[in-house]
């Protein structure tokens, strides 16, 4: 089945073996997974259901709200049910397009989440610093063609990822020693050079969810000083409230992502299982946040989740 000193890349077969360190407690970790994972897809799905059912929240703000709670649904669920099937029942085998196809979707939904936040971001900015805007800006129109745009970026970032792990030659031991396949993990496996594969894992991350994060910074900036300039004490509490509960996810989901890149690449003397347990927090604490978050802070949301609770009993 070879043709050289390689193991051919297509027959190959992983193993996914979970936090490794602690084999013996992953029964005990599942428990709180399993609460955050069903809490992420119950919550997400009613912000869904919501925002579907009432057209008077067919605005932007909550459009894109709804955006991100179909990809946090997504996201945890790409990663999350392989991950306690493997806490429950130990290692559990992947074939190699499985993988893939899993890398695939884990980096593209994350790209996709930094993207909507800062659609979600850009909306506030005009909200409040340029309103008279907002209704021609806004349109259903621009709002269609942002979701396109966020899966096309999505796509076409991670699609040369998954190009360049074909390209690798297979030889060493198949274990994966993580809970979900990850590009690095993945390519750290082959025996010939992956510098390629780590340059343009750190490049495309910093001007894709970097840039992101660099943007949506400076779009509150401008809108916090807007907001100190407003001359109304029940102006500035309004303002701070719509973008109070923006500001807490994006400050979950960036702190938790960036922790858990960095500590990947750079942190030599950090435990392996702490790194892995990292991983699947950053992937699952922002769906699991997010509709509790939005759900405190947004009163409209939260008035219409009432309504129909109310209105299904």
């Amino acid at each position: 089945l070879t043709t050289s000193n390689y193991t051919s890349t297509p027959l190959i077969a992983f193993l996914l073996t979970g936090v490794p360190g602690l084999e013996d407690f992953q029964i005990w970790i599942s428990i709180p997974f399993s609460f955050m994972y069903l809490l992420a897809v119950i919550g997400n799905g009613l912000v869904m259901a919501v925002v579907a059912w009432d057209r008077s929240l067919h605005e932007p703000m909550y459009l894109f709200l709804a955006m991100l709670a179909l990809n946090d649904v997504l996201l945890c669920t790409v990663t999350v049910p392989k991950m306690l099937l493997i806490f429950w029942q130990g290692p559990s085998p992947s074939t190699f397009p499985a993988c893939l196809t899993q890398m695939f979707f884990v980096h593209a939904l994350f790209l996709s989440e930094s993207a909507v936040l800062l659609a979600m971001a850009f909306d506030r900015y005009v909200a409040i610093c340029a309103p008279l805007r907002y209704a021609t800006l806004f349109t259903g129109s621009l709002i269609s063609k942002v979701a396109l745009a966020l899966v096309f970026r999505s796509v076409a970032v991670v699609t040369p990822g998954v190009l360049l792990i074909l390209r690798l030659h297979f030889c060493r031991s198949n274990i994966i020693r993580h809970t979900y396949c990850e590009n690095m993990v993945i390519a750290k496996l082959a025996c010939n050079s992956i510098a390629l594969n780590s340059i343009y894992g750190l490049t495309a991350a910093l001007l894709t969810t970097g840039l992101d994060f660099v943007l949506i910074s400076l779009s509150y900036w401008v809108i916090l000083k807007t907001v100190f300039r407003l001359p109304s004490r029940e102006a500035q509490t309004k303002a701070f409230g719509t973008c109070g509960a923006h500001i807490c996810v994006i400050l979950i989901f960036y702190t938790l992502a960036f922790f858990s890149f960095f500590t990947h690449r750079f942190g030599k003397h950090v435990p392996r299982h702490t790194l892995i347990l990292l991983a699947n927090l950053y992937l699952l604490v922002p769906p699991t946040m997010n509709p509790i978050v939005y759900g405190a802070k947004t009163k409209q949301i939260r008035m219409k989740l009432l309504v129909l609770c109310n209105h299904s009993k």
